[in-house]
This record gives C-alpha cells, sequence and structure tokens, in this order.
C-alpha cells in the first residue's frame, strides 16, 4: 500500500510522513502528478498562509488536479481548509471540492490561534470512535455544513472534519493527536484496504 503526501512547500512534511511509516504505511512525498495518481490513497498536508499555499499550487498545477483524483484523499489542516470553496485568509477561492463551504477567521473566540487540546464530537464516518482531545493550531475555521462529519467547540461550534465521496479533510492534526490520531490515521488505511 503506497500512500502519497502532496509536497507544495506549504506542508507538514515530516511528521505526517512518520506517523504513517510507525503505521507501517509506505510513503512517498511528491508533487508529480503521475505519482499521485497511482498511489493507493493521498494525504494533502498545510501549513502556513491560504494565499501563498494556492499560489503555489497553481505553480505547479496542483489546483485543477486534486480535485480529480479518485483515491482516498486526506487533507490536514490548511490542507482541508484550501478544499472548501473560498477563505477570508488572503480573500481567496480554493480547491472548491467541499462546494460552498467558507473558510472564515475567528472572531469571537477565547484565544487566536485556537492552538491546544479540544475534544471533537458528533462524529460520523470514519471519524467514529476518535471522540477524544486531538490537536489544533489555526487562526481561521471552515463553516459547518452538510460535509460535517465531525464538530469542535470553540467560541462556536464549527468543522472539525469533512467528507465528500473519497475525499476527507481534518482541521486538527491526527500526526500530533497521539492515539486520537494515530487511530485517526488507521481508519484512514483501512479505507484504503477496502
Amino acid at each position: 500500500m503506497k500512500i502519497a503526501i502532496i509536497e507544495y512547500g506549504s506542508g507538514n512534511i515530516f511528521s505526517v510522513s512518520s506517523a504513517l511509516k510507525r503505521l507501517g504505511a509506505d510513503v512517498i512525498v511528491t508533487n508529480e502528478t503521475k505519482i499521485i495518481e497511482s498511489a493507493d490513497a493521498v494525504i494533502f498536508p498545510g501549513v502556513g498562509h491560504a494565499k501563498f499555499a494556492m499560489e503555489e499550487l497553481k505553480n505547479k498545477g496542483l489546483d485543477r488536479f486534486i480535485p480529480t483524483l479518485k483515491q482516498p484523499v486526506l487533507g490536514i489542516c490548511l490542507g482541508m481548509q484550501l478544499m472548501c470553496d473560498y477563505t477570508e485568509e488572503g480573500d481567496v477561492a480554493c480547491l472548491g471540492i467541499f462546494d460552498g463551504v467558507k473558510v472564515k477567521k475567528f472572531v469571537d473566540s477565547p484565544k487566536i490561534p485556537h492552538m491546544g487540546w479540544n475534544k471533537i464530537f458528533n462524529n460520523k464516518d470514519f471519524f467514529e470512535g476518535c471522540d477524544s482531545e486531538v490537536y489544533f493550531v489555526h487562526s481561521y475555521y471552515a463553516e459547518k455544513s452538510k460535509y460535517t462529519v465531525s464538530e469542535v467547540n470553540y467560541g462556536s461550534d464549527f468543522s472539525a472534519a469533512l467528507q465528500k465521496d473519497n475525499f476527507f479533510a481534518c482541521q486538527f492534526h491526527p500526526e500530533k493527536s497521539g492515539k486520537s490520531g494515530e487511530q485517526l490515521l488507521n481508519n484512514f488505511i483501512k479505507k484504503i484496504k477496502k
């Protein structure tokens, strides 16, 4: 089983790769479309500024390519936000995989960025069973929508995870979330094996 991690200059590559390798996955870090397309699954990580990240995706021709993927795809943190329609961070259009979903800046929250451990709830599909605390670091959030499969509260409720067809995404960092994050990545690997 080969998992491709998309490298586009805005990903938390090392810790994601290390977490998957600990679970026995064969991991390749790449931005070559042929290699990504041939992988059994794809991880789309992300840290940093959304506008810069979208520019990098466009420069590499990945902005049109990623939404066409047919295998399981997991977006992490900024990766999840970039899979939405639009983000207020940099006022940019994103990949549109989760159509109609907007990413907004925290306004009425205790402290920005939202950084630390929070319990997720209303978990569905492969996020089921991940009911303990997971680790978040972000200043923007995806609003709740028909694609929401997990929620978190930080001042208000918002999407901790989204799913549409073969696309899955989480705002939190499973690779930094201890046993809960490991369980989530294991659930993702089980999806690949089906």
